[in-house]
């Protein structure tokens, strides 16, 4: 049976097979010792997204530390409220942040994850952000939405100015994907070409 360890663009925990190319947490503990869920999900307002593999370390999903969460990929982890983690992606989480601050920076993301979803000018979106569109969640690379799923992309269509849907993605991480940071993409993304 699998553990409920698997998040959606909407930042829902689910169980289910597939474990896609990311992982993460949200500040520490939130399971019981039985690795189950109860009401709570999160621990702290520190949401990150790591690597999957790092240096050879291993952990436990639902062991002592923390709760392992897993993603399809990081624009799925950042459709989630989710930032790059600072002890296994560095490099990325300074690209991703600049000059801002972490603790001020988690403050504002928190407070968005729990607002209401906003109608998005699909026009407007940068690649990597996600909306949601008649109960579909769709990723915006270049021209296109790619419809997710678990398993990963499973349909392309194209970004028509006629289309509306609610963002997904915070606008804190929007703006940052606006001004130039590329997250990583599930290989299924790749099937219709790189934009």
């Amino acid at each position: 049976m699998s553990l409920q360890n698997r998040v959606d663009p909407w930042g829902e925990i689910h169980a289910v097979a597939e474990r896609g190319n990311m992982m993460g947490n949200r500040g520490g503990k939130f399971h019981r010792d039985d690795r189950t869920l109860g009401k709570r999900r999160w621990a702290s307002r520190h949401w990150i997204c790591c690597d999957l593999h790092w240096k050879g370390l291993h952990h436990e999903p639902m062991g002592q530390g923390y709760t392992s969460l897993f993603f399809l990929d990081e624009v799925t982890a950042l459709a989630a409220g989710h930032r790059p983690c600072f002890f296994c992606r560095r490099k990325e989480a300074k690209a991703f942040l600049g000059e801002a601050r972490v603790e001020d920076f988690d403050r504002v993301l928190h407070v968005e994850r729990l607002a209401p979803k906003t109608v998005a000018d699909l026009r407007d979106l940068p690649d990597g952000a996600m909306v949601e569109i008649d109960g579909a969640a769709f990723a915006v690379r270049g021209p296109n939405l790619l419809r997710w799923s678990f398993a990963g992309y499973v349909e392309r269509m194209p970004r028509k100015p006629s289309l509306h849907g609610s963002l997904l993605t915070c606008a804190a991480i929007t703006a940052i994907l606006r001004a130039g940071y590329k997250p990583r993409w599930h290989m299924s993304a790749n099937q219709w070409g790189t934009r």
